[in-house]
This record gives C-alpha cells, structure tokens and sequence, in this order.
C-alpha cells in the first residue's frame, strides 16, 4: 500500500506531547503543523480527514460564529482543502464567513 510519509520528523507522538489528538477512522491522529500525523513502524504517515457524511464540503455557514481568527497551529487537512479547528468543529473560511464542515472526536 502506498502512502505519504512524514520525513524528518524527530518529535513523537503521544498522549502527553502536546499537539491535539484527533480520531481517525479508527485510529489516532495527531495535529502538528497544519499534518495530520499518524505512527506508522519507524516513522509518520501524513494523513487528512476523509469528505464524508459527517464532515461534508459544503456550503453551510457556522451558526453564531461572531468575530474569530483561525490559529495556523490548528490547521487540519480535509479532503483537497484545509480547514481549521475551532471549538471541536472543522471550520473552513469561504468569502465573508466560514463554513461548518462537521465535528471532529478530540482525544
């Protein structure tokens, strides 16, 4: 199977090291530097989440979302895009507002 790998990466990965945990099909992800990383043997997949029921790309602007800024630390990889998380929600700015594009489990 081939797969995109994270090269030189010196930092590992845990429950105590700091970047956010997410939960992806199955398995853990961790955010660090706008990568998904995921421990694969002796080094790092670089995965993205998946366009799907419940994190679609779509259209839909995020209720009450008032003023906001989006942290470049939280830069989450989604399908061919990248949104951003906020408050356990993906976020993805689109012209004068941001769209919902769905939940994600945080660890």
């Amino acid at each position: 199977m081939t797969h995109s790998t994270h090269t030189g990466h010196d930092h590992t990965h845990g429950e105590h090291c700091g970047h956010t945990a997410i939960e992806h099909n199955g398995h853990i992800d961790y955010l660090h530097d706008g990568h998904l990383h995921n421990s694969h043997g002796d080094h790092y997949d670089e995965h993205a989440l998946e366009v799907n029921a419940k994190n679609p790309d779509i259209c839909e602007p995020v209720k009450d979302a008032g003023a906001h800024q989006h942290n470049a630390d939280k830069a989450v990889p989604h399908g061919d895009h990248v949104d951003y998380l906020h408050a356990g929600t993906l976020h993805h700015p689109h012209g004068d507002h941001c769209d919902n594009h769905g939940p994600v489990t945080m660890h």
